[in-house]
């Protein structure tokens, strides 16, 4: 076993020698600053105890080191590792274990695991291992400061001059100051050398002279040598993927001139002179590629939808938008408005994205959209059989659809079930109090200085983070916009037992005799009808961003919305009784909403869709009449009459009637409902979507005029949201899109960009993928922490 042993010199530094018996001794020279931190990060032994609960907190954090090191071996934790080995430390008298350690297998040094990264970051990155750095390190030139000043006479003719290339055994880090000889006699010369060693300036004079050896060695050390020689075919093939990935991630352009990316392309074999060239042809070429395949898919389609997604200026389920933010646009309340064409087949494609200018009228709406309608479809505009927006539901879509009667244009769902959130939080009484109290609870907490202290370590004791209870801006009133008030109620009831600790606090007590707001607060805490209205609440705000999380992933057709706002009609009322809420307040908010959002083709599409027909008594699959209210019955019937043509419009309602009484054959429809499990969410989920519209087309086509429709109306989207942009990219192009240039390029790339990820079904950005990875990244952390912080006693 290798043995480390410390020896203290005058100048208050300390000599390690590392001894072991399978390599020669190691002397390492260390500043008094770094051996203290190290000292004090891999001294102090868990104390050791002979009871059971303390043998177990120590076997817990060496399962819990050994799972997270097991995981990291294979490719998921961080690399110090494969370096790091947990290990037990028996005590001496009774062979227990009394504490749990970390080894180093390149040196067998052992150290705490109190901070596995800390000790890595220590005992690797900063040199202290040696067998770490010159496994890693080339050897260095002699450094400045190890060389002895040479005799003022002239050496005589046969003595050579010396030459760093001959002195490689002594190596200077000059980030952390520390000297790593391979021969003990000459480090111990080299140490009292470095010990005489005066500099004018003190010890501060160290970094500069590492800085400076640092250049010395650079301009020494011989220049990076070019990557390997590629074929001009693998050259072709690797930049096209290099500048794919540029564009489909809307990575800014600029980022290919960073000298470090160069320096990666030249290492790899590349050019590295692409700035032109990944601007230039190659993003025309790019582009018009993806936009013939997308012209050509549009072509070979009979009809399709018109989505259109960005009028609504911000994402109110972001909780970080305040009334004072850029609205969740790009800017100044401009926003980025995309175009995506919904096609029978199931999938879309991108057609255009323009900026809105922060206009917000109607009219100018309504004239963009039927801009791009005639822009798809030339002079044959009969092929947009509809049209869905997140805004302008009740003027631009209306207006449109009067004017063409073989339209049907729908508001976005998404938009309906958050702005359902708004209508709670203005009509019901239940969230002004709420919010009310537990913003007096946030800021009489926050603004007092003691209470302050106080309430910081209990949440770090109690809940492992630090910060206070976030508050909205003075410029925002919560009570109109829930959005800023959210993130109160939510911090209040996650820290609902801190908050309860502080009140039980002495200081608080002796407050509340002087403060009548403290008693009031105190009041409100210590009483559980608070607690109770806070998580009714707040349990209503998750259950609607559920359904909303489901929406969003699932997609859903207009036929699914009936049963959709259905399903919310029953859950919130078992939150009425669930937290003893009159129901017939909050289901008149419900159905006040679901007025606002309905149209006529939601029930038409659910009456004509085979997918939710239901067998009878008989064991016919017929439209499920029974579930639409008579209002519901007479606009089927109008709805049809104005998509169909004056000659065809008595028979479409003849043919309804004979759908409605005969219904489909059972062995198709079953075909039709049949579902399996979704490998990605676990639930059940239709096995052939598109069967719907190809039974009407191949197996109802006695049904010719009915059909006709029926194809039309089933396949329309409910929601308008195609994919989500990169915000900061499009924020980068409203800064420059006065230049006619930057705004095409911009338009080039985020088209390619669309059309990648909606042919890759793939309705995410930039910024939720990187939140996962932080999460991804921070749960081993906490893990460590978990067994980190087990108590021993």
């Amino acid at each position: 076993m290798p043995q480390n042993d410390t020896h203290s010199h005058q100048n208050g530094e300390a000599t390690v020698t590392t001894s072991s018996s399978s390599q020669h001794p190691v002397l390492t020279l260390q500043l008094q600053a770094m051996t203290s931190t190290t000292t004090s990060t891999s001294t102090d032994p868990l104390p050791f105890s002979s009871d059971a609960g303390a043998l177990r907190a120590i076997n817990k954090r060496f399962e819990g080191l050994l799972t997270v090191r097991t995981k990291a071996m294979k490719g998921k934790g961080a690399w110090y590792w494969a370096h790091l080995e947990p290990i037990l430390v028996p005590h001496p008298d009774t062979g227990l274990p009394k504490s749990v350690k970390l080894k180093c297998s390149l040196c067998d040094s052992l150290f705490s695991s109190s901070n596995p990264s800390r000790t890595a970051s220590e005992h690797f990155k900063r040199g202290t291992c040696s067998n770490f750095t010159s496994s890693l390190r080339p050897p260095s030139p002699l450094p400045i400061s190890s060389i002895t000043p040479a005799p003022r006479k002239r050496p005589s003719p046969a003595t050579s001059p010396p030459s760093y290339q001959n002195h490689s055994l002594p190596i200077l880090h000059s980030s952390h100051f520390q000297i790593s000889h391979a021969n003990t006699a000459h480090s111990h010369n080299h140490h009292h050398h470095h010990q005489h060693l005066m500099l004018s300036g003190g010890k501060d004079d160290l970094c500069a002279l590492a800085m400076f050896e640092d250049s010395v060695k650079k301009l020494k050390s011989p220049k990076t040598s070019p990557g390997p020689a590629l074929s001009k075919d693998q050259v072709n093939s690797a930049l096209d993927l290099l500048f794919d990935w540029f564009y489909e991630n809307s990575v800014s352009l600029s980022m290919i001139e960073h000298r470090k990316f160069q320096a990666f392309l030249s290492q790899v074999g590349l050019p590295n002179k692409l700035g032109r060239e990944i601007s230039g042809e190659r993003l025309d070429a790019r582009f018009v590629e993806a936009k013939a395949e997308s012209e050509a898919r549009i072509r070979d389609a009979m009809f399709f939808q018109l989505a259109s997604d960005g009028w609504k200026c911000g994402d109110w389920f972001n909780l970080d938008f305040c009334c004072g933010g850029d609205c969740g646009g790009v800017g100044g309340g401009e926003s980025l408005v995309k175009f995506v064409v919904n096609l029978p087949n199931g999938s879309s494609v991108f057609q255009k994205a323009v900026f809105n200018g922060g206009v917000e009228n109607s009219k100018y709406a309504e004239e963009v959209i039927w801009e791009m309608v005639t822009e798809v479809t030339g002079s044959v505009v009969q092929r947009c059989v509809g049209i869905v927006a997140d805004k302008f539901k009740a003027k631009a879509l209306r207006n449109l659809e009067v004017q063409h009667h073989w339209m049907v244009n729908t508001a976005c769902q998404l938009q309906g079930l958050t702005s359902l959130i708004k209508d709670f939080n203005c009509e019901l009484p239940l969230f002004r109090v709420v919010i009310e109290n537990c913003l007096k609870v946030a800021n009489f907490i926050d603004n007092e200085l003691h209470l302050r202290s106080v309430f910081l370590k209990y949440r770090m004791q109690e809940m492992d983070c630090g910060g206070l209870i976030r508050v909205p801006s003075p410029k925002c009133d919560p009570l109109k916009n829930f959005g800023v008030a959210f993130p109160t109620l939510e911090d209040t009831l996650s820290c609902a037992r801190v908050i309860q600790r502080v009140v039980m606090e002495d200081g608080f007590k002796v407050m509340c005799m002087e403060d009548p707001l403290a008693r009031e607060v105190a009041g409100m805490v210590q009483n559980e009808g608070f607690w109770n209205e806070l998580e009714a609440v707040y349990s209503l705000v998750r259950l609607v961003k559920g359904m909303v999380q489901d929406v969003e992933t699932e997609r859903p057709l207009i036929g699914r919305c009936l049963s959709l706002w259905e399903e919310l009609r029953s859950k919130v009322k078992e939150w009425c009784g669930k937290y003893n809420i009159v129901e017939g307040h909050a289901e008149k908010i419900v159905e006040k909403r679901f007025r606002k959002n309905y149209h006529p083709a939601w029930a038409a599409a659910f009456i004509l869709d085979p997918l939710y027909l239901v067998k009878d008594a008989s064991g016919k699959y017929l439209p499920p009449y029974k579930c639409l209210t008579r209002e519901q019955e007479k606009d089927v019937d109008k709805l049809l009459t104005r998509l169909a043509s004056r000659e065809e419009a008595h028979v479409v309602l003849m043919e309804l009637m004979k759908w409605r009484s005969e219904g489909l054959d059972p062995l198709y429809a079953q075909a039709v409902q049949m579902k399996q499990k979704d490998p990605v969410t676990g639930k059940m989920k239709v096995a052939n979507p598109l069967s719907s519209r190809l039974v009407w087309e191949t197996c109802l086509s006695e049904f010719k005029s009915l059909g006709k429709i029926a194809v039309r109306l089933i396949f329309l989207h409910a929601t308008s949201s195609g994919f989500k942009s990169n915000s900061s990219f499009t924020r980068k192009v409203s800064a420059n899109k006065h230049s006619r240039v930057t705004l095409e390029r911009a338009q080039k790339i985020i088209y390619i960009a669309a059309h990648a990820k909606l042919e890759r079904r793939d309705f995410s950005n930039g910024e939720e993928k990187d939140a996962e990875l932080f999460v991804m990244s921070n749960s081993e952390d906490d893990m460590l922490e978990v067994y980190a912080d087990a108590p021993l006693v």
